[in-house]
């Protein structure tokens, strides 16, 4: 017996025969998983990124030229706007840390949003992270995938951090009203 027909109740030429067919049939339907390092699980990835960079900065047409995100647990993180067009925006998004050598950025990341397609992609980071707890999720690419699995997973986690740390931009707190 099928597995699914365990817990079907078995009727005879009613009008409900249909619901043990129904049953079987969802059981048997293959689950579509996302292969980790695939370029389907990267764009999975790039769908994770946008939905929390949109939680973090709210609309992201809107995002402003510069805007800087105060936590009560956290460092301030800014976000400047590199380049806006009908369908992207690029941004470069930091943390900056005081040093012997003065200020330096840290990680310094640059995202694209593709707002029809409802992605956003790390496209860079200005050298190799310095801060320790980053410095785990950085390694060295053999290939271009895996140099963009990098890149966005490190904003995937930063992401979640921020959020984690209550984050908040100054444009997000007032509701915008546009008529």
């Amino acid at each position: 017996m099928h597995p699914g027909l365990w817990f079907a109740k078995q009727v005879g030429s009613g009008p409900y025969d249909i619901v043990p067919r129904m049953f079987v049939e969802t059981i048997e339907q293959r689950v579509r998983l996302v292969r980790p390092r695939s370029f389907a699980g990267l764009m999975t990835l790039y769908e994770g990124n946008h939905a929390r960079l949109k939680q973090l900065l709210g609309s992201l047409r809107r995002v402003p030229e510069h805007a800087v995100s105060r936590s009560p647990s956290d460092l301030s993180l800014h976000v400047s706007v590199q380049e806006r067009s009908p369908y992207t925006t690029v941004m470069q998004m930091t943390y900056w840390f005081d040093g012997a050598e003065g200020s330096a950025p840290d990680p310094d990341l640059l995202v694209r949003v593709y707002h029809d397609a409802r992605l956003a992609e790390a496209v860079s980071c200005a050298g190799s992270p310095r801060h320790e707890a980053l410095q785990g999720l950085w390694r060295p690419a053999r290939t271009e995938m895996e140099h963009r699995w990098t890149l966005n997973i490190l904003l995937s986690k930063w992401l979640e951090y921020c959020l984690d740390h209550r984050h908040r931009f100054p444009h997000t707190l007032h509701p915008i009203i546009t008529r």
